[in-house]
């Protein structure tokens, strides 16, 4: 057995070639947004057909949640699952990361804070009740 593998040089490239340049772009991963860097000529090449340099951002298409429509001020359920403690009343002052609800899924419980400071407005929440994902809890308005 002779252990000699020649080293993988490229065709077509030169050592002295300048570094390829790279583009990075956003993609999401079970619900994560993650930066990944590419070569700049695979952006092209990923890209969707009739796209190119310049083109506007694909629509993106909604997907149906049952329970209320969540605005920027609403604070949804992340998963489906039962009440087990509300933290608020209607009306009160939340600070940005203060517990709302803990919501027990699966035999676990899942604190929901405050994603931003306001007054908790529309608190939909009772101890026992069950929600499912995407419903609204309540509404943090300014």
């Amino acid at each position: 057995f002779n252990n000699t593998i020649t080293p993988y040089t490229p065709t077509g490239t030169d050592e002295t070639d300048e570094p390829v340049a790279r583009e990075t772009v956003v993609v999401e991963v079970g619900g994560k947004r993650l930066e990944v860097s590419l070569p700049a000529s695979l952006g092209v090449a990923a890209a969707p057909a009739g796209g190119g340099a310049g083109s506007k951002k694909p629509k993106r298409k909604a997907v149906k949640k049952s329970g209320s429509a969540a605005s920027g001020d609403a604070l949804a359920s992340p998963m489906q699952g039962t009440i087990v403690k509300v933290a608020v009343a209607e009306g009160d002052q939340v600070a940005e990361g203060d517990l709302v609800v803990v919501l027990e899924a699966m035999k676990m419980e899942q604190p929901l804070n405050a994603h931003r400071s306001g007054t908790i407005k529309g608190l939909a929440a009772e101890v026992g009740a069950s929600i499912t994902s995407g419903a609204v809890i309540c509404e943090i308005k300014d």
